[in-house]
């Protein structure tokens, strides 16, 4: 008896581990959250950016400086780095861009990459 109610008990105990379905993965954080930013605090910062490059990101018309605004953000954190590394020719992006660490430039390439 004390057999067949072990067998018992552990058939249920399988089965029940059986149908349990893992916990949906979580959504990742947004890319200012990595940085210790807020969306307001990602704004504002973006905003250092409207000088050269036009308000979110949309450069004045007739311009030689190029758009940021809903260019994708794998692209835009690209740029960034080549700034960084002076694998790309500019006049002050090469400083600008050293001033930003991965998480700011990651969250920056967000930001403007939602830009329309």
């Amino acid at each position: 008896m004390k057999r067949l109610l072990a067998t018992v008990l552990l058939a249920a105990m399988a089965g029940g581990a059986q149908a349990q379905q893992p916990a949906p993965a979580a959504p990742p954080p947004p890319a200012f959250a990595a940085a210790n930013l807020s969306e307001s605090g990602v704004r504002s910062m973006a905003g250092s950016c409207a000088m050269c490059h036009g308000t979110a990101g949309k450069a004045v018309e007739g311009s030689t400086v190029a758009p940021l605004a809903g260019r994708p953000a794998a692209e835009l954190v690209g740029l960034m780095n080549d700034f960084k590394a002076g694998k790309r020719p500019a006049t002050i992006m090469h400083q600008i861009a050293k001033g930003y660490g991965d998480a700011e430039v990651a969250a920056l390439a967000d930001y403007f990459s939602k830009q329309r």
